[in-house]
């Protein structure tokens, strides 16, 4: 007999373990077996792209780059390292683009037919990678913001077809060619996303303007490309998406987690303010805040409280702190497997370095409970499984005192403090 609360399976020995559902994992095929998935009229110019084509990606290249594909070692790796389920982004490069298309930037006109079809081929691709382990992985379906109406067509049939991970919401950067994501253009998407339950994801590193090669410029992209991320979050709050589809869930993931309580301080200054500023047309500030109070309806931090989450990857110990200011159900772990800054195969070790010696309810719940709720995970099909592989909550309340020696995450990096976004 087993039973669980808040995400922690209790075997009938009575040993602890928790169900640990990592909400950042990445996916997708081998170049050429995207082809089956692409729609036919297409095959002649995937050939011949792909003859050409040229990885930019060492570890899409290297032994390990099965990890994205194949199913059967990656349940074995993931189960080794005590985890039972995933959501699963992209990784891979689809049909017809330059890179993975997570940092590809919006495509122009005369690349928006082909690389639409290329992302679609991706989503049936990831259907049937979904179907292969059922209940155990949450695919998160790919979208282009170029037209809208065929975005929304893609989210109903990634609805029907099980993609129970909701869609990556694109970057929309300065100048990208594509409304902000403020606009009301995005309503027919946000409004079948409510109506759906299809949770929006937005992802760290995909709404950064292209800053070139060279060595500032990379460093540069470090620097600003969580920023870049967050916007999506003051878009949508400020441009009232959630005022007009209330069932509207956002999730930020992969752009750490220690920013949000001060990020949300800052958004109520704004919005108190300028809201205050409308009502005395005679300040400058007057026109700033027109008509706000109205579009957005309630303020950012009740927004977040009832509409946001975030994908808090390897959660750091710096951050752990902050839980209860972020929200203790809304967030959720990560392992960012396969990526060399994921916490595999050291992921035991990276719940304890951030959890160890926290309640257990409220560790269940950041590990496995919460992702459970927003994904649709179904708990009676997984803790039988982590009672298996799942890390034991005695585990992971052992406090870390050496980091493993060839372990790659961020997570294990030293000198980590809260910043600013």
């Amino acid at each position: 007999m087993s039973g669980t609360e808040h995400g922690t399976d209790r075997t009938e020995h009575g040993t602890d373990r928790y169900t640990v559902i990592s909400a950042d994992c990445h996916a997708g095929a081998d170049l050429l077996d995207y082809r089956p998935y692409l729609e036919k009229a297409y095959h002649d110019d995937f050939d011949a792209w792909a003859a050409d084509y040229v990885n930019p990606y060492e570890d899409l290249l290297a032994d390990t780059a099965d990890r994205n594909w194949n199913s059967g070692r990656r349940l074995a790796e993931m189960e080794a390292d005590g985890i039972v389920a995933e959501v699963v982004f992209p990784n891979t490069i689809p049909p017809f683009f330059p890179s993975a298309s997570l940092m590809a930037p919006a495509p122009t006109r005369e690349e928006y037919e082909q690389r639409w079809a290329g992302l679609r081929a991706h989503n049936r691709w990831l259907a049937d990678f979904c179907a292969a382990a059922p209940g155990r992985r949450a695919g998160v379906a790919q979208i282009l913001l170029n037209d809208v109406a065929e975005a929304v067509k893609e989210v109903r049939w990634a609805k029907e077809n099980g993609l129970t991970g909701g869609i990556l919401l694109p970057g929309a950067p300065p100048g990208s060619g594509v409304p902000e994501l403020y606009s009301e253009a995005y309503d027919p998407l946000w409004a079948v996303c409510a109506e759906l339950g299809v949770p929006v994801n937005h992802h760290g590193g995909s709404a950064s303007p292209p800053l070139g090669e060279e060595p500032a410029a990379r460093a540069v992209f470090m620097v600003e490309t969580t920023w870049f991320s967050h916007r999506a979050l003051w878009h949508l709050v400020f441009g009232g998406a959630f005022r007009r589809h209330p069932e509207l869930t956002l999730v930020l993931t992969e752009q750490g987690s220690g920013w949000i309580p001060g990020v949300l301080e800052m958004l109520d200054y704004y919005h108190g303010r300028l809201v205050a500023a409308a009502t005395k047309a005679a300040t400058a500030e007057a026109k700033f805040g027109a008509g706000l109070a109205e579009a957005m309806g309630k303020g950012p931090s009740e927004v977040w409280r009832e509409n946001c989450y975030v994908g808090a990857s390897f959660m750091r110990p710096h951050e752990v702190p902050l839980r209860h200011r972020i929200g203790l159900d809304k967030i959720m772990w990560g392992s960012d497997y396969p990526h060399d800054e994921g916490t595999q195969p050291y992921s035991r070790e990276g719940l304890r370095i951030a959890y160890a010696g926290l309640p257990r309810d409220e560790v269940a719940a950041m590990v496995g409970g919460n992702a459970a709720r927003v994904y649709g995970f179904d708990t009676a099909l997984l803790d039988p499984v982590a009672a298996r592989v799942g890390p034991t909550a005695e585990e992971i309340a052992e406090p870390l005192t050496a980091v493993p020696e060839d372990a790659s995450s961020p997570a294990f990096a030293p000198g980590g403090k809260v910043r600013v976004w």
